[in-house]
């Protein structure tokens, strides 16, 4: 469990960095998304993944902790280079494939995965994970009752839906990594508005509006993170204890934790960037 548990949803990372300064002192952070670093990647595009992991390999000797904070929101029905729906391919296969690279050279950072609670809007599509068809196995069904707005045009595509199963993704891949010996942490920050939003027309925006009642600032936000980076107190969760929000484990969607579908979507993984990596405990 967490060491502390007075910490919540208006803990800021600033206290957070506080209470670990003695866990952060020399460690070495890559942080994936926009920040003032000197690597460019494009995770949309696996030659970019491959070109930036040998250029993070060359500037540092260690590695300790690997935040995977990049991640984007389209309506749109797009792909990435390789042809996966863009946020299945950016927000899971990408950041799949460039902390696997980065773990053949590095031992056993601490890698913690960006999710959010949109989560349980669905489920790993197995069998249409690129949403082409309209007709999918009921396990792979997002769940009853959602907005309208979701499945406006009647087509295969919800750019919510499908953001929805790229966060169950990067769930899955911390359950995963975890069995395999990586502690591994799938933080939810919270409600807060950011870039992520950038791509989104008035109303998808109307609609994220509508999933929170309070929405933290960007101190608060990077919270949990932070602890899922340093905490000592995690070490020895096992599993599927890999879900953090408001600075806390918590409970996630059980598809997103299952062991068997976290294994079923490591091979579906390994498949899309052509490369298998046989991790060890």
């Amino acid at each position: 469990m967490a060491t502390y548990t007075n910490f919540g949803a208006e803990t800021t990372a600033t206290e957070v960095a506080a209470a670990f300064a003695e866990q952060i002192q020399g460690k070495h952070v890559l942080l994936v998304g926009v920040s003032p670093g000197t690597v460019e990647i494009n995770l949309a595009s696996q030659a970019s993944i491959r070109k930036a992991a040998e250029e993070i390999k060359a500037l540092t000797p260690k590695l300790d902790v690997i935040i995977n904070n990049a991640g984007i929101n389209v309506l749109t029905h797009e792909y990435t280079a390789e042809g996966i729906e863009l946020h299945f391919g950016t927000n899971h296969i990408g950041l799949f494939l460039l902390t696997n690279l980065l773990l053949k050279a590095f031992p056993k950072p601490r890698v913690v995965n960006l999710t959010s609670a949109g989560h349980r809007l669905s489920p790993i599509r197995f069998s249409d994970y690129n949403f082409t068809k309209k007709d999918v196995p009921e396990a792979e069904q997002p769940p009853p009752g959602l907005p309208a707005q979701f499945f406006e045009g009647g087509g295969a595509y919800s750019g919510f839906v499908a953001y929805g199963q790229s966060k169950t993704a990067n769930i899955l891949f911390s359950v995963s990594l975890q069995r395999r010996g990586i502690a591994s942490y799938a933080v939810h920050p919270g409600s807060i508005w950011t870039g992520l939003s950038r791509n989104l027309d008035e109303k998808g925006l109307g609609v994220i509006k509508g999933t929170a009642t309070t929405w933290k600032n960007g101190d608060q936000g990077a919270a949990t993170a932070l602890v899922a980076a340093f905490d000592p107190g995690l070490d020895g969760t096992k599993g599927n204890e890999v879900y953090m929000a408001d600075c806390q484990l918590a409970e996630a969607a059980p598809h997103a934790v299952d062991a068997e579908m976290a294994e079923r979507l490591w091979g579906l993984s390994e498949e899309l960037v052509g490369e298998k990596f046989a991790l060890s405990g």
